[in-house]
């Protein structure tokens, strides 16, 4: 699972950029930027927005193969 890389490519999917999504979550852009890098990881709450946000599944975010 590689939620950092699958944030990013998301991120771009729907044309944002890192400032946007981290003005639409609500939070900074160092602190979005954390989550693309992979040294911060959201709560599982906080999880769901993003994929809310980004109209993805829980296990499409986080590179859940059901397969």
């Amino acid at each position: 699972m590689d939620f950092a890389k699958n944030l990013k490519t998301y991120r771009l999917s729907v044309c944002c950029t890192q400032q946007e999504m981290a003005n639409i979550l609500g939070i900074t852009v160092r602190g979005y930027r954390n989550y693309e890098m992979g040294t911060r990881e959201p709560s599982l709450s906080f999880l769901v927005l993003i994929a809310d946000k980004l109209n993805v599944s829980l296990d499409e975010l986080v590179g859940r193969n059901l397969s």
